[in-house]
């Protein structure tokens, strides 16, 4: 079965629509930046690195230096789509982090977008 067109997608050409959504909405860049590092454990120069060089989606996921485990508690539906329910490890970290953005958007605090007891 051939991949999905998102995984060879760069990260760096859907960053600003993330951005552009929150702002949209009365939040910031800084709040979407803090939402990636919680997920992926990408600090602002490495993921600036990784925007810079135009890393697809699948490299980003794959070598994030540490994927945080309280993303399994992330729940709902994003496109029609259960999170939960996605099998394909990739496509779930992908639309783990369009939910944290949904989230965002829609005005959730952050410490209940970031899953914080």
């Amino acid at each position: 079965m051939a991949k999905h067109r998102i995984y060879t997608t760069s990260f760096a050409s859907v960053y600003p629509l993330y951005i552009a959504k929150a702002e949209k909405k009365g939040r910031t860049k800084a709040e979407v930046d803090q939402i990636i590092s919680w997920l992926t454990g990408y600090r602002g120069g490495e993921l600036k690195a990784q925007l810079e060089k135009q890393t697809d989606f699948e490299t980003f996921f794959a070598k994030a230096p540490r994927l945080n485990p309280s993303r399994a508690f992330i729940t709902g539906s994003v496109c029609g789509v259960r999170v939960e329910e996605i099998v394909e490890p990739t496509m779930r970290e992908i639309r783990y982090l369009d939910k944290l953005i949904d989230e965002l958007a829609k005005g959730k605090a952050m410490e209940k977008i970031l899953r914080k007891p």
